[in-house]
């Protein structure tokens, strides 16, 4: 059981749909207004029913004041790396330092190939998706005035000058679920971003820190530095429902557990429903805060440092009522099925 110690934050996770450009604007407004902390948008540029992803968080940021932006995931086979990365410090100084960067090594690759690009193995992708996130860091740095070079098999530059710099460190985001991935994830990444719909139990989220944190650890990094996130999928209604299928206090106990036992601190709702977002922003996510706070302080866990727990043993006597288990259809086997949203890596 792990507990990273992060503040949570709440996201939409919103479809970029065409057919009604300015539906997907205003869910972006309406998240914002519910309190949510971040906005993004699914990446599938081989979609013709779809917006283009990034020209459609450039005109969001320019439509919002406070919510962070991000791709979930970018799909990094279709978006050249040394462009994007002067497109994100552009557009990151543009929204006032709002934008982070979820990335993908690329899952759909007839779709992509049909696009363009060259298709890769499993393995080649991931080596791909380090090498974009190598001249991505190498062309914010600006702290080093040489030319970059980096010498990569399927992403290279060969001497090109650095910059701009963005407004703030963009986090990267990986959208990791296999072992290469999620070792690349504690290396080089800055967060974790699966999809509960693609997850066999919560148990592949156990088993995925660890690879996470082993690999952190055997590049000289805390592993606590690692923002642990997830992409969810639910309704609210009738108590009882079932894995967020329920009222919003049950939402609460249940994520509950998810941030406390697993590490997430991050939750990102897949719905295209405004009162759904109203709901997750108003009242799931003050509730889940003040339940995660409580919690943490019956723990010990002293002025939000990140402190990495192993032991269930919390919610002792004096302390806050420990959140009930999940239902045993989501933490014991049976793959729990919800959207396609964000599977841009299969690595």
């Amino acid at each position: 059981m792990t507990d990273y110690g992060h503040d949570l934050t709440f996201g939409s996770f919103l479809t970029p749909a065409n057919n009604a450009p300015e539906q997907v604007v205003r869910l972006a407004q309406e998240s914002e207004r519910a309190g949510l902390d971040l906005v993004s948008f699914q990446d599938h540029p081989y979609q013709p029913g779809f917006l283009d992803t990034w020209t459609l968080l450039s005109y969001v940021a320019a439509r919002t004041e406070r919510v962070r932006l991000a791709p979930n995931v970018l799909n990094v086979p279709l978006r050249p790396p040394a462009v994007l990365a002067r497109a994100a410090a552009s557009l990151d100084l543009l929204s006032g330092g709002r934008l982070d960067l979820g990335l993908g090594a690329g899952s759909f690759w007839d779709a992509i190939e049909a696009m363009g690009a060259t298709r890769l193995t499993p393995g080649q992708a991931v080596d791909a998706l380090s090498e974009a996130i190598d001249v991505l860091r190498g062309l914010w740095d600006t702290s080093d005035r040489s030319p970059l070079r980096v010498g990569g098999t399927h992403h290279h530059v060969q001497g090109a000058k650095r910059g701009p710099a963005p407004l703030h460190p963009i986090e990267l985001w990986l959208g990791a679920y296999k072992p290469r991935m999620l070792r690349l994830t504690g290396a080089k990444a800055d967060g974790w971003l699966p999809s509960l719909g693609y997850l066999k139990s919560l148990a592949d989220l156990s088993a995925g820190n660890t690879v996470i944190d082993e690999a952190a650890q055997n590049a000289g990094r805390d592993p606590a530095e690692i923002r642990r996130m997830l992409n969810i999928n639910g309704q609210f209604g009738a108590a009882g429902g079932g894995l967020l299928s329920g009222p919003p206090e049950e939402w609460v106990e249940q994520l509950a557990v998810v941030a406390l036992d697993h590490g997430i601190s991050t939750f990102i709702l897949g719905s295209d429903n405004p009162r759904d977002l109203a709901r997750f922003g108003q009242e799931v996510a003050p509730a889940l805060r003040e339940l995660v706070t409580a919690d943490r302080a019956a723990a010990g866990t002293e002025g939000g440092r990140p402190v990495i727990r192993v032991a269930p043993g919390r919610g002792g006597a004096g302390g806050p009522p420990r959140p009930r288990p999940l239902f045993p259809t989501c933490g014991r086997g049976g793959r729990r099925r919800g959207s396609t949203r964000g599977r841009t890596s299969a690595a």
